[in-house]
């Protein structure tokens, strides 16, 4: 369930791309999911599935192994959140 601002707005869930301190293995970071602990790993449980790789839940993000933007963002759309793909 999105979570709103205090505009109204639904909180934009930013897919992005990234390598830095991975000995240059890129990663697939979701960020602004404002979820609990358990259902961030339940939908990291499903997204690593679904894209039939590892990851794991950090600091509040999940990582999914490799570059699979499109495929999440397209997962997490149908689950009703506001994903939008970051970086280039």
């Amino acid at each position: 369930m999105p979570v709103s601002s205090a505009v109204g707005k639904p909180v934009p869930v930013r897919v992005g791309r990234e390598t830095k301190g991975r000995g240059g293995k890129g990663v697939t970071v979701i960020t602004g999911l404002r979820l609990s602990a358990t259902e961030l790993a339940a939908i990291a449980g499903d997204l690593k599935r679904r894209c039939g790789c590892g990851g794991t839940v950090r600091d509040g993000n999940i990582e999914i192994q490799g570059d699979h933007r499109d495929t999440i963002v397209a997962t997490l759309r149908a689950r009703g959140f506001d994903a939008k793909r970051a970086g280039g």
